[in-house]
């Protein structure tokens, strides 16, 4: 029985999450995945090492990427996820230097991978919803460490990343949908009702290439978004590009950059509730001066909210701004994941904010030259936290032009 209060996957359940997708629908989803890593870092060679980490859950779809790597020619390193039960103990019984551990090998195993895949299919949403956050900020401060290794990695074109969600029944209970409306929805926005998932991503991909290549056109300075509940400017900042659909999440139909934290004012709403880190958050609400959230709220969660924007100094200030447009995106339900989520299209389609981390891939510039001094001289965000908050509420877009 899951101890965390997320609900136990009972077996009528699991029958019914197994063989939700067909062997046909697993093929093409793991090949959707092998476009979106090739696409994220193009210049795979044989025996590169990638690492492949997968929820239990998600094992028929992991079993099937694992494969197609194999033959690919690469050296796959296999890795499940742990269970909520080994989560939750972790948390709840280590102490501060256990939460601090870093094992003998991972920095320099971190430093040798060429990329990542990782198929979220969590069996709880809420099994860490007792565990005091400041708990797992500590273990994420700790581990930023292997993450900025990669990310330096990908800054000089050595290493690449993508990945996507499976169906389970607790991700349809939490968005109160069937398991096979889930299914359904998953089906529908990775093309996997295609006769060539991976040639449709390529269709996506050279339209949004247009789209971000006329953004970059306009020589944007600062973007104001307006709705019924907030009223929010971020100022692009120098040096600064448009990325997106570019293979890192299947799905993937957003548009966005990492803004200069520095010039965000305003008040941002989130009317999408979010898991994360075993909690359930509603409503957040976040009023930015000088850059900086000084009024944080939230109608369910709001302890969690504070708590994890006070992780690091960078936890309270914009990582990146988001749009996605409803003509790409055919999600049009919430789906209680992140990925699906900030990817919603529906009436309105969506904007998204996330505090904390940066995308250093944003920089106009040469990438691989970009120092962490000259990343503080533009405004480019760091922290251990990086979260997404997703309005899809009907919404003006103004751009004022750097001529004013």
């Amino acid at each position: 029985m899951n101890r965390g209060g997320g609900g136990a996957v009972r077996s009528a359940d699991k029958e019914a999450v197994m063989g939700v997708l067909s062997q046909v629908q697993l093929e093409k989803y793991a090949d959707a995945l092998l476009w979106g890593l090739t696409t994220a870092r193009p210049g795979f060679r044989k025996y590169d090492v990638v690492l492949l980490r997968c929820d239990l859950e998600g094992r028929e779809l992991g079993e099937a990427v694992n494969r197609k790597l194999v033959r690919a020619g690469y050296n796959v390193v296999f890795r499940f996820g742990a269970t909520p039960g080994l989560e939750r103990d972790f948390y709840a019984y280590s102490d501060k230097k256990q939460r601090a551990f870093i094992a003998a090998g991972d920095r320099e195993f971190y430093g040798s991978v060429n990329g990542n895949i990782y198929i979220h299919a969590p069996a709880s949403l809420t099994h860490l919803k007792d565990i005091d956050p400041s708990r797992q900020s500590e273990v994420a401060v700790a581990r930023k460490t292997l993450r900025d290794i990669m990310t330096g990695n990908e800054e000089k074109g050595r290493f690449g990343w993508t990945l996507c969600t499976f169906p389970t029944a607790e991700l349809a209970r939490q968005a109160r949908l069937s398991v096979r409306e889930y299914a359904g929805q998953i089906i529908k926005a990775c093309f996997l009702d295609e006769k060539d998932p991976a040639a449709k991503w390529n269709e996506i991909y050279r339209s949004s290439r247009e789209i971000k290549k006329w953004l970059a056109s306009l020589k944007i300075d600062s973007v104001r978004t307006e709705s019924a509940s907030m009223d929010l400017t971020v100022k692009v900042g120098g040096m600064r590009r448009f990325l997106g659909i570019s293979g890192h999440n299947i799905p993937s139909f957003e548009i966005f950059t990492s803004p200069d934290w520095r010039g965000t004012e305003g008040r941002y709403y989130a009317n999408l509730p979010s898991f994360r880190g075993g909690n359930y958050v509603e409503g957040v609400r976040l009023e930015f001066r000088r850059g900086r959230a000084v009024k944080i709220s939230a109608e369910k969660g709001g302890e969690y909210v504070r708590k994890i924007m006070a992780a690091d100094r960078g936890a309270s200030q914009l990582g990146e701004y988001s749009l996605t447009d409803r003509r790409f995106s055919r999600i049009d339900r919430f789906m209680a994941d992140t990925l699906f989520d900030e990817n919603h299209g529906g009436r309105h389609g969506n904007c998204h904010i996330a505090i904390g981390d940066s995308y250093s891939d944003t920089y106009a510039g040469d990438v691989s030259k970009l120092t962490p001094l000259r990343k503080k001289a533009l405004g480019y965000n760091s922290s251990a936290v990086h979260w997404d908050m997703v309005n899809t509420e009907d919404k003006r877009v103004t751009a004022t032009l750097s001529g004013g």
